[in-house]
């Protein structure tokens, strides 16, 4: 069991070992630059639902 154990350790270490190269592989890449364009909205459209809700609740209480 011991050399089995013992084997797969070599095993493990001689495949990562041989996994890099001596290679330099320097690789430059211009940055990419990212423009999001946002839709303009109206400053009073945040505040239209709840005045709605609040119209609909005052109608209803008033019933």
């Amino acid at each position: 069991m011991k050399k089995l154990a013992l084997a797969a350790v070599f095993a493990g270490a001689a495949s990562t070992a041989m996994a890099g190269s001596y290679a330099k592989g320097e690789v430059e890449m211009e940055p990419v630059v990212v423009v999001e364009e946002t839709k303009q909205s109206s400053s009073s459209a945040g505040i239209l639902i709840p005045l709605l809700l609040v119209a609909v609740l005052a109608a209803a209480a008033a019933k």
